[in-house]
């Protein structure tokens, strides 16, 4: 028996396998139309196969219900319940930890690993190699000693040279993971189309340095993918995983990493896999703690850093890499609204029209079609004014600034994008912090990855990490 996305289909788990719909999937008809995304995107399973949904779950029984399961997980519509899987042995995972100096941190993350998993220690030329040395020494680890800085990358692959379990768990010196999370994660290969997964990443407590950024971090970090499982590829709402904690099969790696890649060298490695036809998962339900940056300068140029990795995505994986996705459509209603003219409202609603009219032939499976293209036109419409604030804020904001110094209607705009995004994000996810201050923090992210997206692009001398992408 093979799946539908390619690979030989794994043996059932016992009791079946289980899948569970996405937040963000949306039923309609009975659970003959899923709708999710934007651009939407739809799933018309079979009436029987619908039925067999109970609740948001399903569970394979046969061959109908198995067919609907793969296609939704390929499909990034559902995902397995993690508990439902069967167990992998933790013999069959090799841990791989890249450090330089950093010896307390990897103390702390070899101590709450225990003695349950081999563990490979790559020192990427610490300046000062032996508390290094004597840390890995007395927790029973293969010590890897580079000759040379080679970076993260260099680092990851060195170590992944010396793996001979089929799975290979990457953790970042100033992480702390216990063996319990990396069973967790192993659980999703039971599919034998899936290359990696990750877990949540949340702040480690550090008592005595809690202050403002430690609790904006707390719930906005970049290395915290957010509260929802997903399947993760490029333009999907988990684009990409952090490799400060990644457990993946080491037959889909290849040669791992790009060597030489100082930045959004995990980013590359997920897009590369993903293009593949692997999947990758993200798995919050598992969870790694990571030591939060707390001080406002490094704080800022770690931003910073994230940023200037937008140049070689885009080098790279091209259109992939665009920091939105819009529809002809969205682009034309969002841009008719930024204008702020007499026809600015007409405008928005032709284009409104037109994209319901457009949706309109999708949906003719559903019981109510025109309803469903409204409801769907009003999500992309709604989801292309979310990215051009993110756009106007992050990407392109001394493109704002300029304008706002020039035009009171883009002074508008920008106020607006301003306070909309960050009350969007204060309700989602409403941090231990006071609206203003929270306000702020956002505002500084925002502005360090922006800078460092800009100083990569015009040293690559390309527009294209800037450039949305138009997707008909």
């Amino acid at each position: 028996m093979t799946s539908p996305i390619g690979g030989p289909a794994a043996a059932l788990p016992p009791g079946g396998l289980v899948v569970e719909l996405g937040r963000d999937v949306r039923v309609r008809d009975g659970g003959r139309t899923l709708v999710w995304g934007a651009p939407a995107r739809l799933l018309h399973p079979r009436a029987e196969a619908a039925a067999q949904l109970t609740g948001r779950r399903l569970r394979v029984t046969g061959p109908i219900s198995e067919r609907l399961a793969m296609q939704m997980l390929a499909s990034g519509a559902a995902h397995p319940v993690i508990d439902r899987l069967p167990p992998t042995e933790l013999a069959e995972v090799t841990v791989v930890i890249p450090v330089r100096d950093r010896a307390p941190s990897l103390d702390a993350l070899m101590s709450g690993l225990g003695d349950r998993i081999r563990t490979i220690v790559v020192d990427d030329c610490s300046r000062e190699p032996r508390p290094v040395a004597e840390v890995a020494t007395r927790h029973r680890a293969e010590l890897v000693v580079l000759p040379r800085h080679r970076g993260p990358a260099g680092a990851r692959n060195a170590g992944l040279e010396r793996v001979t379990t089929p799975f290979v768990a990457f953790v970042d010196s100033d992480v702390t993971v216990g063996p319990d999370t990396i069973a967790a994660l192993l659980r999703h290969f039971h599919h034998p189309r899936v290359a990696a997964v990750a877990p949540r990443i949340l702040g480690r407590a550090q008592p005595g340095r809690s202050n403002w950024i430690s609790r904006y971090e707390d719930v906005r970090s970049s290395l915290d993918r957010g509260p929802a499982p997903a399947l993760v590829h490029p333009r999907s709402p988990v684009a990409w995983l952090p490799s400060a904690c990644l457990v993946a099969r080491v037959d889909a790696l290849g040669t791992g990493f790009t060597d030489g890649m100082q930045v959004a060298e995990d980013v590359d490695l997920v897009w590369r896999l993903a293009a593949q036809g692997w999947h990758v998962r993200y798995e919050p339900s598992a969870t790694a703690w990571h030591d939060h940056r707390v001080r406002l300068i490094p704080w800022l140029r770690r931003k910073a850093f994230y940023g200037s990795g937008g140049r070689a995505l885009a080098e790279r994986h091209g259109a992939a890499a665009a920091p939105a996705v819009l529809t002809p459509a969205g682009a034309a209603f969002v841009g008719a609204l930024l204008a702020q003219r007499r026809w600015s409202l007409p405008a928005a609603a032709v284009a409104s029209a037109v994209l319901t009219v457009r949706l309109r032939r999708l949906t003719n499976r559903s019981d109510h079609p025109a309803l469903l293209a409204a409801e769907l036109a009003g999500h992309d419409l709604a989801a292309a004014v979310r990215q051009t604030n993110r756009l106007m804020m992050r990407h392109w904001w001394p493109v704002s600034l300029a304008a706002a110094l020039a035009s009171r209607r883009a002074r508008r705009a920008v106020l607006l994008a301003a306070l909309t995004d960050s009350a969007l994000q204060y309700r989602r996810v409403p941090p231990n912090l006071g609206a203003a201050r929270f306000l702020v923090a956002r505002r500084l992210d925002d502005l360090a990855y922006g800078a460092g997206l800009w100083a990569g692009t015009l040293a690559g001398r390309s527009a294209r990490p800037l450039l949305p992408a138009i997707q008909p």
